[in-house]
């Protein structure tokens, strides 16, 4: 089958000729390329110029743009309040322009302008000529500018971007439950490359686990005409030394994708480590196209080495079985909505692997930015991504771009080893054969070593992929229904949680997530579960709690945890943590009877209580895991009755966690009810000067012994000097005796002092360092 009749069977026509060209692999930005001279990929993501509307001749070169705003890529069309706003304040069309010149050695080259993301319809214009338009906010697209470029003077770039909900474009046309934003929230390059350039590279192991493991090498190629003398050079770095290596001569093939590729086989060495959750190990693979022996082309992509597979036993990595443990994740953020750069987005992998201890995330409901999945890479996070969409599915030309999707994410995503699933289906649709077979296509001929699955919420659905991947919300589950399941919702909208909700609710809330994963422990059937969700995140006005949140998550949306955040992190081996997580708010009338129950979420073996009503700490109460309600748990919460006698007198709270007979952790919390400390901390203090770079600033009010007092809601004022700005309110409001803002760098280095008074606590500071950025080239 030829490249076009591949594209017009699996619907990836809807990408090459109406909406741009297909997206290669992502290499770092500024990779050099010796061999013309200049680098192949080009930051372009300062000196950007944006007006929330279009104008009539704006797209002209010569366009007068002095009333334009300057902005710095990640740029959202319009900055908002974290919660109780108007989706329609962001839903307009806006106009972008970006002058440059190229560097002399570029010329005679081939120049590409990529897009990592922007929300939602793109229409792009180089010098005054229409270069089209690219449907979709989720995924990446390029155009070719070569043909239009001025050598002796400065291109204009233009970008008229509809962030309106349009119902040709998934995820639209009827009702969605989160909001999308707008601008150009990701990043653009400039792309230099030779007449036959290497555009795009996956590296595949063969027989991963056996004693001769492979790494399959296919090459990707446009432009491509009758070559004589050009080899390929392919080699695997760890770090700086070579771990294997190959030669070929070019001998290039229309293979199952359907585009013109070559494969070059490298044997592995013995001992090659593999890519696993403890130690993801990393390499880089490094492509050279030479004619007669001289460098044309090159590029590079970073892979893991390992074999991920759900099997009728479970889900199996590296031939071990694991229980998939893990929450879905939306990528927006409070304020900015989706445009947060590289560090924030790295920042979510951490919490979900380190703080959650999670060993998978859903990208729900759409692929996500590379950051965060390279940080999954790294963090040995596993990653089930899926296309855009919620529950609609539209016209065959809205289908046509979803099918095209799906191609983009795969091609954009195939090396990161973290991703163990494609997911083909709009999240919670009908069943429609045609359009999923088309999905499972495209998917398996782009990618023969990854399985597919749809979420869906129907135990009766069709099933055209790989792995039946279902929402159930109800309890007890619903049995598996087929040899491989995966479990990719619950609790969430059913039992929504704030974090100034009352003990009761907390713990109920904590309670709901801990059964389903103790029923999904009792049957190797179930290959995990994925609970809905890890953070708040901002919906329409027919979702939600009222106030444009959907407080579904067990992390509110600043990611800073509820109390069902305590289960999760308790599930983890002692050997990485030991955990102590309380799910109650220590106050004696938080609940409709009094305080009885403490919840506990901890991987100790036992716990001690102790109170202290004015005469020292004495034990009130002792527990063991309760392994009556949660038999299948490793680590089973602590549910410990308190009698009404032993805590008669109120006052402070002591709980100690033992392991094996030995105290190993211990927690206290007043029973004063007073507010006593204000804290405040930021996640980096580095950071580089770029116009982009940003980090969160968390603060707090907190008992004596540095618990947080949820009932705190007092107005917090910042003043922040040098050269960085504060994204969030001011003054703002705790929720939850907490809450956060971002420092975002401006475009010069030096010192950031970030001042934050509390009307009674005082004043608390941070103190950042802007270090001096690369300067762009263009």
């Amino acid at each position: 089958m030829n490249r076009r009749h591949f594209l017009k069977s699996t619907g990836f026509a809807a990408g090459a000729a109406l909406i741009g060209s297909t997206p290669q692999g992502h290499a770092e930005p500024d990779s050099q390329n010796a061999a013309i001279g200049v680098p192949r990929h080009i930051p372009i993501n300062r000196g950007w110029l944006f007006h929330p509307s279009i104008a009539v001749g704006d797209t002209d070169p010569n366009f007068d743009d002095r009333e334009f705003t300057a902005v710095v890529l990640p740029h959202t069309n319009k900055v908002l309040p974290w919660h109780g706003f108007d989706d329609t304040e962001y839903e307009f069309v806006s106009t972008y322009r970006r002058h440059f010149r190229l560097p002399a050695a570029a010329r005679g080259k081939r120049v590409f302008v990529d897009f990592e993301g922007a929300m939602t319809a793109s229409a792009v214009w180089i010098n005054g000529h229409a270069l089209g338009e690219y449907k979709g906010g989720y995924t990446p697209f390029s155009f070719e500018l070569t043909t239009y470029l001025r050598w002796d003077d400065p291109n204009v770039l233009v970008v008229h971007l509809d962030s309106t909900e349009r119902k040709d474009i998934p995820p639209f046309g009827y009702e969605v439950d989160y909001m999308t934003f707008g601008g150009i929230y990701r990043e653009v390059n400039l792309r230099v490359v030779p007449d036959l350039f290497l555009e795009n590279i996956v590296a595949r192991a063969i027989d991963p686990l056996s004693a001769t493991p492979s790494l399959a090498v296919e090459s990707f190629f446009e432009n491509l005409k009758s070559e004589s003398g050009v080899a390929l050079e392919v080699e695997l770095r760890d770090g700086d030394r070579s771990v294997a290596q190959e030669s070929a001569a070019l001998a290039i093939s229309i293979g199952a994708t359907g585009a013109p590729s070559q494969v070059v086989r490298l044997e592995l060495p013995t001992g090659i480590e593999l890519w696993d959750l403890r130690k993801p190990k990393l390499y880089t693979v490094h492509v050279r196209l030479l004619r007669n022996g001289h460098v044309i082309d090159e590029d590079s992509r970073r892979i893991g080495i390992r074999e991920a597979r759900f099997t009728p036993a479970g889900f199996s990595l590296n031939g071990r079985i694991i229980k998939l443990r893990g929450l879905d994740r939306h990528q927006t953020f409070p304020f900015v909505g989706q445009a947060m750069p590289a560090r924030v987005q790295r920042r979510d992998a951490y919490v979900l692997r380190h703080e959650l201890k999670c060993n998978i995330v859903r990208t729900s409901h759409y692929p996500q930015s590379r950051h965060f999945l390279d940080a999954c890479d790294e963090l040995g996070l596993m990653v089930l991504e899926e296309i855009p969409g919620w529950q609609h599915i539209g016209d065959k030309d809205w289908q046509d771009v979803s099918v095209d999707n799906v191609a983009r994410m795969i091609r954009r995503d195939w090396n990161h080893p973290s991703i163990i699933l494609w997911g083909v289906r709009i999240n919670e649709s009908k069943d429609d054969h045609d359009f999923y077979v088309r999905t499972n296509a495209a998917a398996h001929a782009l990618d023969t070593t990854r399985q597919t699955g749809g979420i869906r919420s129907n135990l009766h659905s069709e099933l055209l992929e790989d792995v039946y991947t279902n929402n159930d919300f109800g309890f007890p589950l619903q049995p598996p229904v087929a040899p491989l399941y995966l479990n990719t919702e619950f609790v969430g909208h059913t039992f929504p949680t704030r974090s100034t909700d009352n003990s009761a609710r907390q713990r109920e809330h904590t309670l709901r997530h801990a059964r389903i994963h103790d029923q999904i422990a009792s049957d190797p059937k179930y290959s995990g579960g994925i609970g809905w969700c890890a953070f708040d995140y901002n919906t329409h006005f027919n979702f939600g709690s009222g106030d444009r949140i959907c407080y579904h998550g067990v992390s509110d949306i600043f990611r800073l945890p509820k109390a069902a955040a305590g289960f999760y992190k308790s599930q983890c081996d002692t050997d990485e943590e030991i955990v102590l997580e309380p799910a109650f708010h220590w106050a004696r009338n938080d609940e409709d009877t009094g305080f009885t129950t403490a919840l506990i979420c901890s991987n100790c073996d036992h716990v001690k209580l102790f109170l202290d009503s004015g005469n020292g700490f004495q034990q009130i109460a002792e527990a063991n895991p309760d392994r009556e309600e949660f038999p299948h748990l490793r680590y089973p919460p602590f549910s410990v009755l308190l009698e009404k006698s032993a805590i008669r007198n109120w006052g402070d709270l002591r709980i100690e966690g033992f392991l094996q007979g030995k105290q190993v952790i211990s927690k206290s919390f007043s029973g004063r009810g007073v507010d006593r400390r204000f804290e405040l901390a930021a996640d980096d203090h580095t950071l580089i000067a770029d116009g982009a770079d940003c980090t969160r600033v968390v603060f707090r009010v907190t008992d004596e012994f540095g618990a947080i007092r949820p009932v705190a809601n007092d107005p917090i004022q910042f003043e922040i000097t040098g050269p960085a700005t504060l994204i969030g309110d001011n003054p703002f409001s705790l929720v939850g005796g907490t809450g956060a803002v971002w420092i975002r760098a401006q475009e010069r280095p030096g010192k950031v002092v970030l001042k934050a008074k509390h009307p009674r606590l005082g004043t608390r500071e941070v103190e950042l360092t802007f270090a001096a950025a690369s300067m762009e080239m263009l």
